[in-house]
């Protein structure tokens, strides 16, 4: 079923060949939706997985999504995030001119993720 103007929400992680690697992504996807039963959640890798952040984009757009927000899931501001993904976003946005594309903090810069890694590090 297609719902227009659905809102579309890609967490993008950088990917491996493990397959055991996606579970954590996967498991922030699954938390997502429960959280947000209306928006349409997918997971994306730079590298060495798929969906690509395109191909995922594709599937949001076809299914209704005219709005996407992209989340970096990582750490910290790498060459993927700092060249890489401004690149492809650039290049999605001139594909679909009449979507929008947001593109959310790193997690790994946002305070709640750096409080939250600093708790688990201090247990006992």
């Amino acid at each position: 079923m297609t719902t227009v103007n659905a809102r579309g929400i890609i967490l993008l992680a950088h990917g491996s060949r493990d397959e055991r690697w996606r579970e954590p992504i996967e498991a922030v996807a699954a938390r997502v939706t429960a959280l947000d039963p209306q928006a349409r959640v997918v997971c994306a890798y730079m590298e060495l997985a798929t969906p690509d952040l395109r191909t995922a984009s594709a599937a949001l757009i076809a299914s209704g999504a005219r709005s996407l927000r992209v989340v970096p899931l990582f750490l910290g501001m790498g060459k993927h995030a700092r060249e890489d993904l401004p690149l492809q976003l650039e290049a999605l946005r001139g594909t679909w001119p009449n979507v929008e594309f947001q593109l959310a903090n790193i997690v790994g810069e946002e305070p709640e993720l750096v409080e939250l890694l600093a708790r688990i590090a201090t247990k006992s």
